[in-house]
Parts: structure tokens; sequence; C-alpha cells
């Protein structure tokens, strides 16, 4: 099923002679298929496409193009086991996370058909006019969200499948209207080509136009910079580093037309274990932070790499019980080599910084690409003058700051890159008595957490995966949930339009049964 080729609209193409494999970190060796790198030309016909197809997809109903995403869904879980195996080839992950990841994914996009289904996302808004008005008349307004255009989207490499390409970007990207052009991950190419095939089937079977998706495999930078350049692109969506996204922002800030870049570019998620929380139970949060530094080999952009007390006796023993637990808990693969060895220079950098003290790490011999995790600690004035440890370690990698005071430790959190979430861990009501310090915590993230882990990322409108920069380019959206589908949208309005020319959603009638929001009131 898997061919090496990309898809350019509904055909696979080939017609570049640079070749590339996956890699099996599990297994440390090569996978069988070869895969064809896309030309330049593919690249522009891709995006000539897609802006053929945006014509007519801008004008499909939402019904139509949530039927387009409900059968994407069943398509990808008509790929059964050789989608699972594949996915497992290619990441070193085990198949309980390749299922769990592909629900993940097929309840996006059947959440996403269900949001345009219903219609109400366009957020449409009605003000009427009055004519008569003096000293001069009101016009007639109306107004939608529109599509913005054809979007290109870079797969990650941590989530083969609910962060790239027929992940969130993806979903919400075509439910709003958008053709969609993925620049394929080229850790896990097979995976992107066989979720590929089942978006093209669904495109086919309910004839939506040639074009509204292509997929381009790149071992390099070159097919990324080019269509993040093309003046026919509207949109990027990407998941990854903060070299790769801003790297694609500055490309498309440089156009001649500036375009949006939607990046969600990682953080150290810090969490704060208040007094009273160390003191009662600190050997219970520890326990629970350990298996959440080490989930899924600490690959998850909402990994706690940074936890944050005030120094004394209960944090000493809170650190050393992380570090027992830590040496518990069997050491797992990691994506790829080049992200293992990333890892571990990362994690060496930051131990060798001066007066950064190991807590416990593994000194056994392990598999091949596999991790070893590894708790450090510091104090927060050496954390505060030495802006390396601010810096994600992408691994299973921690360190703890012991503050001296709570003065110092907001000041910490003040100091801190935006960040995706941060976590305070409390005693009872403990957390009514830092009220500087929550406010100083939202400054930074996107989301708050209490008494929980920041890893897991529940799919739901009230979820916010974004944050300040540099965690997200653009902390007014989030990367998860229905809501994502704004950052594919522009508003758009109609002003003294004839009512039988508006748009559905805008008719005097609604049509659609629609809630609108009509002089100030919402409403049906």
């Amino acid at each position: 099923m898997i061919t090496g080729k990309n898809y350019i609209g509904n055909r696979l193409s080939s017609d570049g002679d640079i070749t590339f494999k996956t890699f099996n970190p599990e297994l440390n060796l090569e996978n069988a298929n070869l895969f064809v790198q896309a030309t330049e030309q593919e690249v522009i016909k891709a995006v000539d496409l897609a802006t053929e197809a945006f014509d007519s997809y801008k004008h499909f109903s939402g019904k139509e193009k949530a039927i387009f995403l409900r059968i994407i869904a069943d398509e990808i879980e008509a790929l059964g086991e050789t989608l699972l195996q594949t996915y497992c080839s290619e990441t070193g992950l085990p198949e309980g996370r390749a299922a769990g990841e592909r629900g993940r994914t097929v309840f996006q996009l059947r959440s996403f058909a269900d949001l345009v289904e219903d219609g109400s996302w366009v957020e449409a808004s009605i003000d009427t006019g009055i004519p008569d008005r003096t000293p001069a008349p009101k016009p007639d307004l109306r107004k939608m969200n529109i599509p913005i255009g054809p979007v290109v989207v870079f797969g990650a490499s941590n989530f083969p499948l609910a962060y790239s390409t027929a992940g969130g970007d993806t979903a919400a990207a075509l439910a709003a209207g958008c053709p969609v052009i993925v620049k394929s991950h080229p850790m896990h190419a097979g995976t992107g080509e066989l979720i590929a095939s089942a978006i093209i089937k669904a495109a086919e079977k309910t004839g939506m136009p040639n074009g509204v998706f292509s997929n381009i495999n790149s071992q390099d930078y070159n097919a990324g910079q080019q269509l993040v350049s093309h003046p026919k692109v509207k949109a990027v969506g990407f998941t990854g580093s903060i070299k790769g996204g801003r790297a694609l922002l500055d490309i498309a800030a440089k156009r001649e037309e500036p375009i949006p870049v939607f990046a969600e570019m990682g953080s150290i998620n810090p969490v704060v274990v208040l007094p009273k929380a160390l003191q009662n139970r600190g050997n219970e949060i520890a326990n629970t932070y350990a298996g959440s530094i080490t989930l899924g080999t600490g690959q998850f952009c909402t990994n706690p790499g940074l936890i944050l007390g005030i120094a004394g006796e209960a944090l000493s023993n809170f650190t050393n019980e992380l570090g027992s637990k830590i040496k518990e808990i069997n050491p797992t693969c990691m994506l790829h080599p080049n992200i293992h060895g990333a890892y571990e220079k990362g994690k060496q950098q930051a131990v060798n910084q001066e007066e950064v003290m190991i807590v416990a790490g593994l000194n056994t011999e392990i598999q091949v690409n596999y991790a070893s995790q590894l708790v450090a600690t510091v104090s927060g004035k050496t954390f505060l003058e030495n802006t390396t440890l601010h810096h994600e370690v992408f691994g299973p990698f921690s360190i703890v700051v012991a503050c001296q005071n709570i003065q110092e430790l907001e000041q910490i959190i003040a100091s801190l890159e935006g960040q995706l979430t941060g976590t305070i861990i409390s005693d009872e009501n403990e957390v009514a008595d830092y009220v500087d310090l929550v406010a100083k915590m939202q400054n930074r993230v996107g989301r708050l957490i209490f008494n929980g882990v920041p890893t897991g990322v529940e799919v739901c409108p009230s979820m916010v995966h974004g944050g300040p920069y540099p965690a997200s380019t653009d902390s007014r959206f989030t990367a998860v949930g229905i809501n994502s589908i704004k950052r594919w949208v522009r508003p758009f309005s109609y002003q003294n339009w004839p009512n039988n020319l508006l748009p559905d959603e805008l008719m005097d009638e609604n049509p659609l049964q629609i809630t609108r929001l009509i002089n100030g009131e919402l409403t049906k």
C-alpha cells in the first residue's frame, strides 16, 4: 500500500531523483520503503491545484464538508493493522500508543464534522439598516467568517497521526473550507502516505475538487521553504521546535504578502509545588511526577521540565523521592536516533552548567535509542542568572529549582518565556494565599492546571493548547479543539447586499437555522 510517492492532488507522483527511507529506532535499522522527495515543479503543481480547488471548495456547504471529514475518519479506521504496524516501525512507540492516537485523530475529524454541520461556528452577525436614521442613514451590515485560502501543514515528529497528515491542523483547515498541502514529516513518511491515501479516497468518494489535499515528501528544508514562500499559500500550521517554527515565521513575514504562521513550538511547562502540599504529600506528588516526566519517553510538548518549590527539608525530601522513583521506571525508546542524540546533548548541556546537581539518573547500560531519564536540581538564584537552564530538553528530563522564598519563585515565573502550561500543586485552600503567583503564572502560560500534571491534552471546546511566544506564535489561538478552526478564517462583511444574493448563513430567513447575533441579540 505504501508507494513512496507524493500525492499531488489525487495523483501519485515521483518525478524527483532524491530518495530517503524512514528508520525503526526500536530495531535500530532503516525501514524497507523508499520515498521520493518532491521536486520544485511538483510543489508548484500542488499549490496551483489547491488554489483552483479553493475557488469551489470554499462554497461547499457545512453538510458536504461534514460528510467529507467523517469519511476521512472511516477510511483511516479501514487502514487497520497496516497503519498501526507502520506507525510503530517508524517511531519505536508501542501499538497501544498508536491505537490511542488513531482514536484521537478520528475523534478530531468527527468533532469538526459536527461543528461545520451545525454551522454556527461562522459567528454570523447582522445589524439591520435604518435608512431614515438622522443625521445619516445606518447601512445594513452582515458579517461571517470565511476561509482564508490554501493552507500548508507541517507534520509533527512526535505525533504522526494527531498532529500530522490528518491531524488537528488539517481537520480544522478542511472544516473551514481551506484546501491543505501537507509537508509530511520524513521520520514517518510511510504513516503519512497511508493517511494521505485515506484522505484522497474520501475526497474522491464525496466529489471534492482535485487539489483539496496534497501530500509532499521531503527529507530537507527545501520543500517546506518553497511552500511557505509561495504567493498562493495563505497560512501555515506547524508543530515542532522553536528553531523550525521561527524559521517559517521569518520566511512568511518577509513575503511580499506576509501570511500567518500558527506554530506550536514546545515548552518547559513550569510546575509550582506549594509548601503545605510539599510537607503533607511530597512523596505522592513525586511518584505522580516521575510518571509524567517519563510518559512517552518525555516526548510531549507538555512534559513537566521545570519544578519549583521553596528550599527546605520538605523540598529536599520531595526531590530525593522524585529521583528514587525516576530510577525505578524502565527506559523507553525515543522516536529517532537524531532525537535521541539531541536529547543527550541537551541533557548534558544542562547538567554541565555551574551549580547544577544531578539528583538521579540511570547509570546502567540501556538499549540503543532508549532514553536515560534524569532529574537535576539547582538554586533559584542560579536558575535566574543562567537562562540556558530555561530552555526545553526534549525528553525525560526535569530540573527542580529550590527557591529562597516565594518572591524569588515569582521572579522566576516572571522571567520565563511563554509556556503552553503551568501547574500549581496545592494543599486544600493553600493556593488562595498566593494570588500574585497565580497572576504571574497566568501571564506566562496558555493553560493553568490545579493539582494535576500537564501531560495529556483533552480534545474539547474549552481546551487551549497555545500560549505566549515562543510556546506559540499567536497566543490568541488554540492548536487543539474545535476552536482552532478560527486560525483558518477571516471576518468578512456584506453592506446593503440584496438578501437573495447573500450566503445562507446571513439571509433574513436563516435557512440553516444557525445561531446568529442579530442587532446585538443571540437568536435562531
